[in-house]
């Protein structure tokens, strides 16, 4: 007697569709949360702007740092000096960032437009994966993913006046639309079986 047996990809389905329905609330708070945030670096961008640069900048003089440290402390390893220059590019950036954080913005935004492009695509492919799979709302992840790709010819497009304010408002609509598909996506999954 042969018992019926799903297809592999069936049964990955169920697990993944089971997973996600037993973590919607954590979805949820995710999303509230982006949505909080978002809003906050809508209303008040240059703060935003300055707050996202300033961050930026002790992560960059930490990590500079502490590689300086293990730099030193593994001296006869293979490549310490480029280990060097690294750990000292990393502090020279955080502290031009910590002491210039107007300069530091259109650098930033500059990488701000490449980060927004790569999360446009990779959004794009989340809601793409999730619509063969399992998710009635993959509408909003790829919205989601074409706002972002938006936002980033809308940042090129304003450069240099824009960098003083648009890493704020610009991240601040990203973590907006973010956290309204996260909301989506939670509440679909609280509805799947």
């Amino acid at each position: 007697m042969t018992m019926y047996q799903p297809e592999p990809n069936e049964a990955v389905r169920r697990a993944v569709v089971s997973t996600i329905h037993e973590h919607w609330v954590l979805f949820l708070v995710e999303g509230i949360v982006l949505v909080l945030l978002g809003a906050a670096a809508i209303i008040l961008p240059v703060i935003a702007t300055l707050a996202f640069t300033l961050l930026i900048g002790w992560l960059f003089l930490l990590s500079g740092a502490i590689g300086l440290v293990t730099t030193f402390w593994m001296r006869n390893a293979p490549g310490f000096w480029w280990s060097l220059v690294s750990a000292v590019l990393g502090i020279a950036a955080g502290i031009v960032l910590i002491l210039w954080p107007i300069s530091g913005t259109v650098s930033l935004t500059l990488v701000l437009i490449a980060f927004f492009i790569i999360e446009g695509v990779v959004t794009l492919m989340y809601a793409f994966e999730h619509r063969a799979q399992l998710s009635g709302r993959w509408g909003w992840m790829l919205a989601s993913g074409i706002v972002d790709l938006i936002l980033a010819g809308i940042i090129f497009a304003g450069l240099p006046e824009t960098a003083t304010w648009a890493l704020g408002l610009l991240v601040g609509i990203n973590l907006l639309f973010g956290g309204t598909a996260m909301i989506g996506m939670a509440l679909a999954a609280r509805r799947a079986a």
